[in-house]
C-alpha cells in the first residue's frame, strides 16, 4: 500500500489553515507515514503527528478564538481561554527578538503530552536553520519544545535558539516547505503551502515588524519557488491569504475562511489521486 508524507510550511497564523487541511486528509483516510513541518508548520505538525486528528485541533483552536456566530454565553464560556491567549504571543525586548513564544509552546506541550520526538505516535521532523552556517538542521530524535523554538525563531522577531554546539533559527530561511526530506521516506508528498498572497496595488507604508516579517516572506517564497520548479511534491496545495500578516493571531475565523476554496481543491485531488492508485 503506498504510503503519504506531509509537509506543512511556515507562515505564523496563516499556519492555522494546516489544521483545515489535516481535517481534509483524514476524511479522505490517508494516514500519514512522516510528517515535516517548519516554523508554524512544525507546531501544528508536532500537534498532529502525537496522534491528535485535525478536527481535534480545531477545536482546541476555536476554544481561543471569538467566533462571528458566538453569542454572549459562547463569549463567557471561552473567557478562561481567551485570557489565555492574550499570554501566547506577546512582546518582549530582548537580545535576539522582539516576541516572546512561551505562552504558545506551553500551551503546545500540554496538548502534546509528549516530551521528546521518540513520544510521539508518528516519526516528526522539525525543520532549523544554523544561524552561523547557513544551513537546514533537521531535528528528529531528543527533546520536544526547544526543536519548536528554534523552528518557528524568526530572525529579528523570535529569539535565536541554542541547541548543542549550534545557534538555530527560524527553518524558513532554508526550507519553509519540506516535502523535499520526505521523499526517502514515503512514495508520496503532500505539501501545503501558507505563504502569503500579496495585494500589488497596496500602497501602505509597512511598520519596523511589517517590514521585517514582509521581507522575510518574499525571501522564503522565491526559495520555495524554485523548489517547486524543480522536484514538485505529489499533491500541492497553497490556500489563497490576504491581508493576513504573520502574528495576527486575530485573525485566525479569516484564515479557516479564506483556506476553504483550497481545501475543497485538495480534497478533489487526494480523492483523484487516490482513485486511481
Amino acid at each position: 500500500m503506498a504510503s503519504f508524507g506531509i509537509a506543512l510550511g511556515g507562515g505564523g497564523v496563516r499556519g492555522m489553515a494546516h489544521i483545515s487541511a489535516l481535517e481534509v486528509i483524514d476524511d479522505c483516510g490517508i494516514q500519514p507515514t512522516v510528517v515535516a513541518g517548519t516554523s508554524m508548520g512544525a507546531i501544528v505538525g508536532a500537534l498532529y503527528a502525537s496522534g491528535i486528528p485535525g478536527k481535534v485541533i480545531r477545536g482546541e483552536v476555536d476554544q481561543f478564538i471569538i467566533g462571528k456566530d458566538d453569542d454572549l454565553g459562547d463569549v463567557l464560556s471561552k473567557a478562561p481561554n481567551l485570557l489565555k491567549w492574550l499570554n501566547v504571543l506577546r512582546p518582549e525586548f530582548r537580545r535576539g527578538g522582539m516576541v516572546k513564544a512561551d505562552g504558545l509552546l506551553k500551551y503546545v506541550t500540554e496538548q502534546i503530552g509528549a516530551a521528546t520526538f521518540e513520544d510521539l505516535e508518528i516519526p516528526f521532523y522539525a525543520i532549523t536553520t544554523d544561524f552561523w552556517t547557513g544551513k537546514q538542521v533537521v531535528i528528529h530524535t531528543g527533546d520536544l519544545v526547544p526543536a519548536l523554538k528554534a523552528s518557528m525563531a524568526i530572525p529579528g522577531v523570535f529569539a535565536p535558539i541554542a541547541i548543542g554546539d549550534k545557534i538555530l533559527v527560524d527553518g524558513g530561511v532554508v526550507n519553509n516547505l519540506p516535502y523535499d526530506i520526505l521523499s526517502k521516506q514515503c512514495d508520496h508528498t503532500i505539501a501545503i503551502d501558507v505563504a502569503p498572497t500579496r495585494k500589488p496595488g497596496d500602497k501602505r507604508i509597512p511598520s519596523m515588524l511589517d517590514s521585517v516579517l514582509g521581507m522575510f516572506d518574499i525571501l522564503v517564497e522565491q526559495v520555495v519557488s524554485h523548489k517547486l520548479e524543480q522536484t514538485p511534491p505529489t499533491i500541492y496545495c497553497r490556500p489563497e491569504i490576504i491581508g493576513v500578516r504573520t502574528l495576527d493571531f486575530d485573525h485566525i475565523e479569516d484564515v479557516y475562511e479564506m483556506a476553504k476554496p483550497a481545501m475543497e481543491s485538495l480534497r478533489a485531488d487526494l480523492q483523484k489521486f487516490i482513485d486511481t492508485m
